[in-house]
């Protein structure tokens, strides 16, 4: 019989003694999946440093396994048309991640008199030890049937929406004022107008204003008491939104329909930015459905290759972001290999910032380096290798060796593993907001929340700053 085809047994077909059987690997996205359906929450299950403390690695749910067992009754043995009548199991241990286990039905007994058929059922391990076993009474079917089996819908996972967490954070918060530079087409007006419905900012539309009204009555977005200060194009709409910022009046740069290069410029001007003894660096604070918490990474939009003095610059803005997002910054400093290889550059810069933070020269953070991307993120990579650290296989912030591998990094993380990003450019006097017309929604009320948070920290954390 095909695997794409459905077939079942009758109950004059079924034959005492017969036996079906599948096999199914546990995987975190299962555990995760049954949580969400039966609402069991039991951080046995979920919570990792839990199960860590309490002797052992995160388990399935037990009734995973015994639900196992009717997917054999209805696919295989008696197949399409069973009807559940009645199922005792007990359950003789747990199944972790990664264990592969083979349920099997085997035909007890029948009963002519309303057509049910005993089946016992066992569920077991590699090593052929029990963890579920019991009885199961079913109706079986008393007509052929076969079928092509119906495509199930496909699932992605997002165990924890860290943007709604964030955005959360900022709900006890004022807005801070925006200059939004030239929001000059329906993406980027949209995302100042939708941050200020939201009580995330108060925005300052800077751009030709008939251009801005034009965009709003086309898209029906509503300007009702919204603040427009008039530029004629988009280099004199940075211009003017930097010197909002200089002149006190907006607390936070957002980046509008103009090119990223012409906002740039105008902030690191020297005599009219908005430069600070900080090296500019930007963050991209990642979402992955698959890590647990929000995932820094650094630089992959400004700095290109950047120099030591620089890294240092780029992985303290990292660390004072991270604390503003309540987050215990845990910096892994990147590089093909986990061990100092004066070929690989990389290595060698990843040793002396460690070195720097133990001279206090990098606050705030716990960092080690080098470590490849999988001993970083993954703690069995690091058990494999023997790498014992406490950022090791937990990082949260990555800080990657030039914008190639950073941009790489991101990408990957969003189109392979399904991660949403925001986006923020830190070491300015402000932070400052960059959206993409390909962000979605909550990617963009993301970048706004994470500016929120940052623009308080600054302001509540301003002596501590200006000495690093």
């Amino acid at each position: 019989m095909s695997s794409d085809v459905l077939e079942n047994k009758t109950f004059d077909e079924i034959v005492i003694g017969e036996t079906a059987s599948v096999q199914r690997e546990l995987r975190r996205d299962d555990i995760a999946l049954f949580a969400v359906i039966t609402g069991d929450e039991n951080p046995t299950h979920l919570d990792e440093d839990y199960a860590s403390s309490h002797g052992g690695k995160l388990v399935g749910h037990s009734m995973w396994s015994g639900a196992l067992i009717s997917g054999v009754l209805g696919n295989v043995l008696p197949g399409p048309g069973t009807i559940y009548r009645s199922q005792n199991l007990s359950f003789n241990g747990g199944v972790e991640v990664g264990d592969v286990l083979t349920v099997t039905v085997s035909v007890r007994e029948k009963n002519p008199a309303d057509k049910t058929v005993a089946f016992d059922c066992r569920v077991a391990k590699a090593n052929g030890d029990a963890i579920a076993q019991g009885v199961a009474v079913v109706i079986a079917p008393s007509e052929k049937i076969s079928r092509s089996r119906e495509p199930l819908p496909e699932i992605q996972l997002n165990r924890h929406d860290g943007f709604l967490a964030l955005q959360a954070r900022c709900g006890s918060l004022e807005p801070i004022v925006t200059a939004v530079a030239f929001p000059c087409d329906d993406s980027s007006l949209r995302a100042a107008l939708d941050a200020a419905a939201a009580g995330l900012i108060d925005p300052i539309l800077v751009g030709p204003e008939a251009t801005i009204r034009r965009v709003a009555e086309v898209h029906g977005l509503d300007l009702t008491n919204r603040r427009i200060v008039t530029a004629g194009h988009s280099v004199e709409a940075a211009f003017k939104a930097v010197e909002l910022v200089r002149q006190g009046t907006a607390h936070s740069l957002m980046k509008g329909s103009l090119h990223t290069d012409e906002l740039m410029h105008e902030i690191m001007v020297s005599a009219t930015g908005l430069r600070t003894a900080r090296r500019i660096s930007h963050c991209f604070i990642m979402d992955v459905p698959s890590y647990v918490g929000p995932l820094i990474i650094t630089d992959a939009a400004i700095n290109i290759y950047p120099t030591l003095e620089e890294k240092r610059d780029i992985c303290q803005n990292a660390i004072d972001l991270a604390l503003a997002l309540g987050m215990e910054p845990r910096v892994a400093i990147l590089s093909a290999v986990e061990t100092i290889n004066p070929k690989i550059l990389s290595t060698v810069d990843a040793a002396a910032l460690c070195k720097m933070a133990e001279r206090g020269q990098i606050i705030g953070g716990i960092l080690d380096g080098p470590l490849a991307m999988d001993n970083a993120i993954s703690r069995d990579a690091a058990k494999i290798k023997k790498i014992s650290s406490p950022v090791a296989g937990k990082a949260n912030i990555l800080l990657v060796p030039n914008l190639e591998a950073g941009n790489m990094v991101a990408k990957e993380l969003s189109f392979l593993a399904g991660a949403d990003a925001a986006g923020i450019v830190l070491g300015a006097r402000v932070p400052v907001i960059l959206t993409s017309r390909a962000d979605s929604v909550r990617s963009r009320m993301a970048s706004c929340a994470v500016a929120v948070l940052y623009a308080h920290y600054l302001q509540n954390n301003l002596d501590q700053l200006a000495g690093h």
